[in-house]
């Protein structure tokens, strides 16, 4: 542990900015966004945390993956793959818990996503614990806690003289700097991490899927994908090829959503879930039992428990709702 104060913090990132590509939280055009930024004085210290999650440093909404070019009758593939470096600052557990979730898919299975591994592994992920939660965090009843350190490469809590700092991988004790900062005996209390309400059984979920609750509780929804397009977690994803000049394309990958209504949609028009009630279902299936189940997360679910699907929604679906209403039903 090391005890800095907030101008050492400033004037560390201010250096780390100068050096590579730094993301913290930043107000752009009135919204809390992790954004890149040049200087220290652009960060938002006082936050609970921001609108979107750092998912978009590691999986972008919309990246070129290769260009393609036709020359005679030769076709050339030029891959886009992602070379700089970047720190993220002011990371909240709950998002460091969404990009570990998402290690899972990307990075753990054979063979890996290369975009994907390149960016994971030219990032330094800096945490700050959360000194409150906000009004729909659930971190706690999904498995996280708002000081958890384990998915950071260097995690921050808050002291009153200042911060306290603990270098947590070795990828973060490369980014400290060699001399300046008083190393501390001093630890840190952890908070309390009791469970806001209790999941439904990992083991009930099977029997929930001919439910008539996903009919009722999809009255409400609109298929408008915000959700996903907010959380830590979702990761469904579409490849399209676009045109650039006569003999050039590039080929793309942009977000997706199960709850889409074109939603792998086959050539023939065949959509494999037609219904507002099965495209719901399929996102509160994915999350607690298909995505844990298929990758060997039995432990956790794939939520973070961050509620910014609560908060985007314009007609009222809450995860916790639900959560608790499939935890009653018999």
């Amino acid at each position: 542990m090391y005890i800095i104060t907030q101008a050492q913090l400033a004037a560390w990132l201010e250096d780390i900015a100068q050096d590579q590509t730094l993301v913290a939280p930043r107000i752009v055009d009135g919204l809390l966004l992790y954004r890149p930024v040049e200087h220290s004085a652009e960060i938002e210290w006082e936050f609970t945390r921001p609108v979107l999650s750092v998912k978009e440093s590691f999986f972008p909404p919309t990246e070129r993956l290769m260009t393609i070019e036709v020359k005679g009758q030769e076709v050339q593939l030029n891959e886009t793959l992602p070379d700089q470096k970047q720190t993220l600052f002011g990371v909240r557990p709950c998002d460091a818990r969404g990009v570990r979730l998402l290690d899972a898919l990307f990075l753990d299975q054979e063979p890996a996503d290369p975009y994907y591994a390149r960016r994971r592994a030219n990032t330094i992920v800096i945490g700050q614990a959360c000194n409150e939660q906000g009004p729909n965090c659930f971190c706690t009843s999904v498995g996280g806690a708002p000081d958890e350190a384990g998915d950071m490469d260097i995690m921050l809590y808050v002291d009153k003289d200042g911060y306290l700092l603990e270098a947590v991988t070795e990828k973060g004790r490369t980014l400290l700097p060699s001399t300046g900062w008083e190393e501390t005996q001093k630890t840190y209390s952890r908070q309390d991490a009791t469970a806001q309400f209790p999941l439904p059984d990992k083991d009930s979920w099977p029997g929930r899927f001919t439910d008539t609750y996903w009919e009722m509780i999809s009255e409400r929804c609109i298929s408008c994908r915000a959700c996903a397009y907010v959380c830590p977690t979702c990761r469904c994803f579409i490849v399209r090829d676009e045109v650039l000049t006569s003999n050039k394309y590039e080929r793309i990958r942009c977000w997706d959503s199960c709850t889409g209504e074109n939603y792998r949609r086959t050539g023939g028009g065949h959509r494999p879930r037609a219904e507002k009630h099965e495209r719901l279902r399929n996102r509160f299936f994915c999350k607690f039992h298909y995505y844990p189940e298929q990758y060997n997360l039995s432990d956790t679910a794939a939520c973070t428990g961050c509620g910014r699907c609560i908060e985007v929604c314009p007609v009222g679906v809450d995860i916790v709702e639900v959560l608790t209403d499939l935890g009653r039903l018999p």
